[in-house]
């Protein structure tokens, strides 16, 4: 049907009544009589030629042919809802739902998001945060920052900033770690990422001990841990430079490993939007600036 010709009241018509299956309480959403919106779905069955109700004595039940109408009506309304509710008072407003790594999130990401709403007022950021594992398309994100390697199938990437793992401890405990060696006699607080105390031992060149304890899905609940005086953790430093600057956490040694960066993604079959460009710029220019202060090579 071409789309001059669209019978858009009697289709408005049909899909509040097929939501409520209820003709009074549709008419009364649509500020018309029950009388004019049955004209309505009378002259669209017609027009049709197939019948979309049976009416019964309790309401209306849909037919096959309505069933299969509704659900491409209310989204094609939602959707020009959704788009006429982003113009406030004259200037267009875009949300962009992003997940992100809880402890991005909490540690590095929320204190920086003034800073976005003040240079992109248009952007309406929707924060859903997770522990690393998202399905962009299965929960309905425009983008999300993720820790890893940068290969995702179908996930266009983009680099964000390396994140180095460091040894991290309460004062009191890092006094007591004066080589690597002696994290043999420290509790090693375990991340749900098997393998990152392995690697940082074989980088020094020694064994693994046995790792004991519980084990926990984000970096955050790690360093509260670690600065209770519960072990020592290995965390990565552009979320937790902050904690050492201010004492709360020790960097006993040097060493860092290498087994990771954060990025920002989006699957590739979607386009980017001109808020989605907007925020993977910030993002990138923050993470510059982060680099330069947290990131520098150890001295040697």
């Amino acid at each position: 049907m071409d789309r001059p010709q669209l019978p858009l009241n009697a289709l408005r018509a049909f899909e509040a009544a097929a939501r409520h299956l209820n003709l009074t309480r549709a008419a009364v959403e649509l500020c018309v009589t029950q009388a004019a919106l049955s004209h309505q779905i009378r002259r669209l069955e017609e027009r049709l030629g197939v019948a979309l109700f049976r009416r019964v004595p309790r309401g209306l039940v849909l037919t096959d042919e309505g069933a299969a109408l509704v659900p491409v009506l209310t989204r094609a309304f939602d959707g020009m809802s959704d788009m006429l509710d982003r113009f406030s008072r004259g200037q267009y407003r875009e949300t962009v739902n992003l997940g992100v790594v809880g402890s991005f999130a909490t540690e590095w990401l929320m204190p920086r998001l003034e800073d976005f709403h003040g240079r992109h007022p248009s952007v309406d950021l929707r924060i859903r945060a997770n522990n690393n594992r998202v399905d962009l398309a299965g929960e309905g994100l425009d983008l999300a920052i993720r820790f890893g390697d940068g290969s995702w199938h179908g996930i266009a990437a983009t680099p964000l900033m390396p994140a180095p793992m460091t040894v991290m401890a309460a004062p009191d405990w890092a006094g007591r770690l004066r080589a690597p060696e002696d994290l043999a006699h420290a509790p090693l607080l375990r991340s749900y990422r098997a393998g990152e105390w392995k690697q940082w031992f074989e980088a020094q060149g020694m064994i693994c001990p046995p790792l004991r304890g519980p084990v926990f899905d984000n970096s955050l609940a790690i360093a509260e841990m670690a600065a209770r005086g519960q072990g020592a953790g290995l965390l990565p430093l552009p979320l937790f430079g902050h904690w050492i600057a201010s004492g709360r956490l020790i960097q006993p040694f040097a060493a860092r490993l290498e087994a990771g960066s954060y990025w920002l993604t989006r699957l590739h079959s979607t386009p980017e939007t001109p808020g989605q460009h907007a925020l993977r710029l910030w993002l990138a220019g923050q993470a510059r600036e982060q680099a330069s202060h947290y990131l520098q090579p150890p001295a040697t």
